[in-house]
């Protein structure tokens, strides 16, 4: 399939959940206006750096844009949201300002969760990495939540690094999510003061 696509470093989009976006490069409203014009999907997606023409990572997700709001100077504000992961099997030679790829939908299992003792390792380390951060969470919120919003979410939300948010929207399946989040929360969360301790700047 031939999917439009919207190279942004950090910008994580994760299948059922949704992601805000506000549009202003001109080759990226030309991308919106194409969309809306089509079948109103645009394949999120990481480069491996922040310049011009940077190569892609393999996998990105295909967003339907569910709301729009067009501002009168031609840009716009859309909700993304995620339907399925995709891989690039090449990048088409275009000539509309924005990149396109040919990729294929990778297939995915609904309604997974993990083990109940995955599920409170989790939100333990969760509530360190929070607290550790300084970040205000609702717990009695985060526990309502089924695995697969919960661990879906933080993965698309937290702040790490490009490669391993690509690690986190990789992984082959729910279970093998939550253990790289876990991992990465030990790695990311340590305090400032331990020496060689990575820390969130």
């Amino acid at each position: 399939m031939r999917v439009s696509i919207f190279p942004l470093t950090g910008a994580m989009l994760y299948p059922g959940l949704s992601l805000p976006l506000h549009i202003f490069e001109p080759r990226y409203r030309a991308m919106v206006s194409d969309a809306l014009a089509r079948d109103r999907r645009i394949g999120m997606i990481q480069p491996h750096k922040a310049e011009e023409g940077a190569p892609l990572y393999e996998v990105g997700t295909l967003g339907h844009i569910q709301e729009v709001e067009a501002l009168p100077d031609g840009r716009f504000n859309i909700v993304l949201v995620g339907e399925a992961r995709f891989r690039i099997l090449r990048e088409m030679t275009v000539v509309t300002p924005f990149r396109q790829v040919e990729a294929e939908l990778l297939p995915e299992a609904e309604h997974q969760i993990i083990s109940a003792v995955e599920r409170a390792m989790f939100e333990r380390e969760a509530r360190h990495f929070a607290d550790a951060q300084g970040y205000a969470v609702d717990w009695e919120q985060v526990t309502r939540l089924d695995d697969q919003s919960l661990i879906n979410g933080v993965a698309q939300i937290a702040p790490f690094d490009a490669a391993s948010k690509q690690a986190l929207l990789e992984c082959g399946d729910l279970t093998e999510r939550c253990e790289l989040l876990v991992q990465l929360m030990q790695f990311y969360g340590r305090r400032d003061g331990d020496e060689g301790a990575a820390t969130l700047q």
